[in-house]
């Protein structure tokens, strides 16, 4: 559905609110609690509304919980804005919770240094369904949910106002949006349309981004604190950077005085860009190599020749996709960090991921646990990694925490 058919501000005057769901008894616990989504098992009935409207969530008596954008198509019927039933969802409401957002951004102890990071990270910033990430002049905006569609030139204006960017590319080429009912889309936004590749800088390293094509918005924004913390820990070693994209990880190392780096990852493509990135922040090519593979392939084939190393990063994609693909997941996690523990010699650090918000930090533990019994070794956890700061996590949605990892010293 597009935005030709969600006038903004329509039906009602200055407040798009049209309708109302009401809950079954006994469901209101979690809207109580402010937890920004409404399922459709809780609901008892509903009023006819347009998908993508805002409706007032109501308790099964009648009393006012909660108003927030609704998506029939949707397992999450309703994803909640505001508790306040005299806070109206006007086009001045969307301005100012972009440009909260924005404030808390402007701390260096949550953007760090550099000039690329998180502007807008969804439920956590009270604006569900939307991210906005910062690239230089740039913004990239990707539109979870159809309620965003609905007011997304409403709060195109108010990036443009807020930010002042050179241009804004829309990156709305994500499975989930199946399940709001809508298409993958790219396209710009406003203004110029970034280049083939952006420079970004973070902290003293710089690296070449494709906001076109790249994974997530172009780059792992979320990892940047990571990326510090481990190459820490790299002087002196030889190091395996699995499922290493376009080598920030890798960058860290080196520059944190590993003596080689190998990158792995099934994408040439990506690869071609670590080489570029390594080259950019100075680094010879006689201090990596690169290798196109199924990063379980190659890691079962360095163990069968012998092969073995001072540090380990696996940074994998999201293994767990839905409820259903959980414990095939848990599989997957395990065997990829049983064989990183093969290959890890006495001393050797692992710094181990998982971005897979179904596979919570306690079951994420518990699968290197097992995977380090299976191996046996044994290992202490170092430190716990998350995402930067400015992808926060909302106290009332535990779901926000999705990037998790352990850096691991191997006994």
């Amino acid at each position: 559905m597009g935005l030709e058919g969600h006038p903004h501000g329509a039906p009602g005057k200055g407040d798009t609110s049209v309708g109302t769901v009401v809950l079954k008894r006994g469901r209101e616990k979690s809207v109580l609690r402010r937890h920004p989504w409404v399922f459709s098992g809780a609901i008892a009935h509903e009023t006819q509304v347009a998908p993508g409207e805002v409706v007032d969530v109501r308790a099964y008596d009648g009393s006012f919980l909660a108003r927030g954008y609704y998506n029939p198509h949707s397992q999450i019927r309703v994803r909640l804005l505001t508790w306040d039933e005299g806070e109206h969802i006007t086009p001045d409401f969307w301005r100012q919770r972009i440009s909260r957002a924005w404030a808390r951004r402007t701390s260096p102890l949550v953007r760090n240094t550099g000039n690329a990071w998180r502007a807008v990270h969804a439920e956590s910033d009270h604006l569900p369904g939307l991210i906005v990430d910062v690239y230089g002049g740039w913004l990239v905006v990707q539109v979870l949910a159809l309620g965003i569609e609905v007011v997304l030139d409403t709060i195109v204006q108010a990036l443009v106002d807020i930010a002042q960017p050179t241009g804004i590319l829309e990156r709305s080429d994500v499975d989930v949006r199946k399940q709001e009912g809508l298409a993958p889309r790219v396209r710009v936004l406003w203004g110029e349309p970034p280049p083939g590749r952006v420079e970004i800088e973070e902290g003293e390293h710089r690296f070449l981004v494709d906001l076109w094509r790249g994974q997530k918005t172009g780059f792992y924004l979320d990892q940047r604190v990571n990326r510090k913390v481990v190459g820490q820990w790299a002087a002196g070693r030889r190091v395996l950077n699995a499922f290493s994209y376009t080598g920030g990880f890798g960058v860290y190392a080196l520059a944190g005085g590993a003596t080689h780096v190998v990158n792995v990852d099934t994408s040439a493509e990506a690869l071609a860009l670590a080489e570029v990135n390594l080259r950019l922040n100075g680094f010879p090519p006689h201090c990596w190599t690169n290798e196109e593979g199924n990063v379980f392939q190659v890691l079962r084939r360095y163990l069968e020749q012998g092969e073995s190393f001072d540090m380990i990063i696996l940074d994998p994609p999201k293994f767990a996709t839905s409820r259903a693909t959980l414990e095939r997941a848990t599989r997957g996690y395990k065997d990829i960090n049983l064989l990183a523990f093969k290959l890890l010699r006495p001393g050797g650090i692992l710094a181990t991921f998982s971005c897979s918000g179904l596979v919570d930090p306690e079951l994420f533990q518990k699968i290197i646990f097992a995977a380090a019994a299976d191996a046996g070794v044994d290992g202490q956890i170092l430190t716990f990694l998350h995402q930067a700061p400015d992808h926060p996590v909302l106290l009332t949605f535990p779901e926000g925490r999705y990037l998790k990892g352990f850096l691991i010293r191997v006994l």
